[in-house]
């Protein structure tokens, strides 16, 4: 029976990697095998003879023995613990996603639109380059992508040389995402589960991001597509749509980064700071959207936003739902293997007989091999499954560092190839970027700042 699990498991996963090949949306094979794990896990308790306590991070011992009623009784006990775990990372989106979408509907983004003021194209590089940066630690690097690719469109006509600065947006959020609690789905997934802490995460992956992020640009600052100036580069001259717009930026940006520091403050899970962000921003949206001074909607493209009465609702209408189902769907999942003792057994394997590269971590002494294999397959694969399977397979303490070198892995690895994340993917849309393009002329950046970062981190770890 667990031959058969695994198996499904694999064609869904399977399926996800080839979503755009087959049509079909990835959220579909996630919640099929979900079901289907859970379902064939349900029917042949009786034949198992492990069961994996995820609470204690072991195996229980004596499961083999229980009746069928107390095997029961303990699976549904762990869907449940499962089911809560997955709900807190899907609730912290919802109300991240809730709040972009709120800032977005005042506008406010366009007042990052006043920060380029040149025509270098070099200079351009870099300024996008530290917004996606920085902006990916506090909105998430999928969403700072899109807003950055958005402001692009508008200030560099040439698709041409436009793609370029894309593909290297793409490696900044990634880096970006990487250091920050709330700037990747997997970094919140490791914060959330209480493998690492804010300060941690900061101390040790920021100067390796950060390298990830400047020594692609450097280079590419040299390469001829950026030479020179544009001849033209539209500036904006339109005013906001709102008169609040910079006002509900700050107050959403702020609203996010206090997240951390509620949970720092009162050890409560991050979802409930997040609700008390968005219930704050949501306060203000209603009382500057009553304002007769408020909103200027006159143009077709905003003509959804007068439908609605309340801009909670409007930003509620357009949350991307078929990503937290596809969360929902591939971390339940994981949690059918984990349950099983399935992912443990892996892990116990796989530190046996990888051999050990460079310093070797504490404790169960996991290679950096296996976490560097780690960051390259988040370019070929999903990275929340990745990342969803070393929660189970790895039980180092928190804040150890193996936690930290999943995430700078997973976050970064993604930018190798295009399709390797979300921000990859949705530049890929947006920009109708060519899977060979990226490969020839971005690939071989993001690996250089991969490896300069993941060296940087190895050095870093020595010394905290």
């Amino acid at each position: 029976m667990e031959t058969i699990i695994i198996l499904v498991f694999v064609l869904g996963y399977f399926a996800i990697t080839l979503e755009h090949n087959l049509k079909i949306d990835k959220l579909i094979p996630a919640l099929v095998m979900m079901a289907i794990c859970w379902a064939l896990i349900a029917l042949g308790l009786d034949h198992f003879t492990q069961w994996f306590d995820s609470a204690q991070h072991s195996l229980l011992e004596n499961f083999g023995l229980l009746n069928h009623e107390e095997k029961m009784h303990l699976m549904e006990e762990t869907l449940l613990h499962h089911l809560g775990k997955t709900a807190e990372i899907l609730v912290f989106l919802l109300g991240a996603m809730t709040i972009v979408e709120i800032i977005d509907y005042f506008d406010g983004f366009a007042t990052i639109k006043s920060f380029v003021k040149t025509k270098s194209k070099k200079r351009i590089l870099w300024i996008f380059a530290f917004l996606a940066f920085f902006l990916s630690a506090i909105i998430d690097n999928l969403t700072a992508t899109i807003v950055l690719i958005s402001i692009l469109q508008k200030l560099v006509h040439d698709r041409n040389s436009r793609i370029w600065y894309v593909g290297l947006i793409v490696v900044a959020a990634n880096a970006g995402g990487a250091w920050s609690p709330i700037g990747d789905v997997t970094t919140t997934m490791l914060w959330i589960g209480k493998k690492v802490t804010t300060g941690h995460l900061f101390v040790y992956l920021f100067i390796p991001s950060l390298l990830c992020m400047l020594v692609p640009t450097f280079i590419a600052s040299f390469l001829p597509v950026f030479k020179g100036t544009f001849e033209h580069v539209e500036e904006d001259t339109d005013k906001p749509k709102s008169k609040f717009s910079a006002t509900m930026l700050y107050l959403g940006l702020g609203g996010i980064v206090s997240v951390p520091i509620f949970k720092t403050i009162t050890h409560l899970p991050p979802y409930v700071g997040m609700m008390l962000a968005l219930g704050v921003v949501a306060i203000f949206a209603e009382l500057y959207s009553n304002s007769k001074f408020a909103l200027s909607f006159d143009t077709d493209e905003n003509a959804d936003h007068q439908g609605h009465h309340s801009p909670v609702h409007a930003s509620l209408s357009k949350i991307e739902l078929p990503s937290i189902l596809f969360f929902l769907g591939i971390l339940m999942a994981v949690a059918a293997l984990e349950s099983l003792g399935i992912l443990f057994g892996f892990a116990t394997s796989l530190q046996e007989h990888m051999p050990m590269l460079g310093t070797e971590l504490h404790h169960e002494g996991v290679s950096d091999l296996v976490v560097l294999l780690l960051g390259v397959g988040s370019a070929v694969i999903d990275n929340v499954p990745l990342v969803a399977a070393s929660l189970g397979m790895f039980s180092e303490p928190i804040d150890n560092e193996l936690w930290h070198f999943i995430a700078y892995s997973a976050g970064t690895g993604g930018s190798m190839l295009i399709i390797g994340s979300a921000a990859g993917v949705v530049a890929m849309g947006m920009e109708k970027i060519d899977f060979f393009w990226y490969l020839k002329k971005i690939s071989w950046l993001a690996l250089v700042g991969f490896l300069v970062g993941a060296v940087a981190f190895m050095f870093t770890r020595t010394i905290f």
